[in-house]
């Protein structure tokens, strides 16, 4: 099976797409259960200047997972054939922008505020880099495959 798009020169395998997206679809229920009912107690335990940063923090969250699902979706669509062609530099099909957490105010916020903000940004960076992956015209190289393409001459070499 060919990895490979012709038109992009690369491809995200379905399952890594499905895997992204449980991972996303889970963060997006434990951010939502924390922001809006477990952390109100944290939140008042805040001054008011953290306040407005754990507010202001809990948007970004929720604005990176919606830009991860979103591009995840059309992933699929164009995988199963539903939106056509595999063009990733079209910007509609492109990662949205989400910005940066202002890591003076989450050293502020409560470490469970703390951690969904940093797995959030994580996921977000992994799949912006198969997102900029799909821009560039050669894929990034593989060492499993090099390693592959030479057992491959080696052995036919042998024969």
């Amino acid at each position: 099976m060919d990895d490979l798009d012709p038109n992009t020169g690369a491809r995200i395998a379905p399952r890594l797409i499905d895997s992204l997206y449980t991972e996303a679809m889970l963060l997006a229920d434990e951010a939502r259960a924390y922001f809006d009912d477990a952390g109100r107690d944290d939140r008042l335990t805040l001054d008011p200047f953290a306040r407005v940063g754990f507010a202001c923090e809990s948007l970004k969250v929720t604005t990176r997972i919606m830009h991860i699902v979103a591009w995840l979706l059309t992933q699929r669509a164009v995988e199963s054939g539903d939106i056509p062609g595999r063009d990733g530099r079209r910007p509609e099909r492109r990662l949205g922008h989400a910005n940066n957490s202002d890591e003076s105010i989450v050293a502020l916020l409560p470490r469970s505020a703390q951690r969904l903000i940093t797995s959030s940004a994580e996921l977000y960076a992994r799949v912006k880099r198969l997102d900029e992956n799909q821009l560039g015209d050669e894929p990034a190289p593989s060492p499993a495959r090099a390693l592959m393409g030479r057992l491959e001459r080696d052995l036919s070499w042998a024969r």
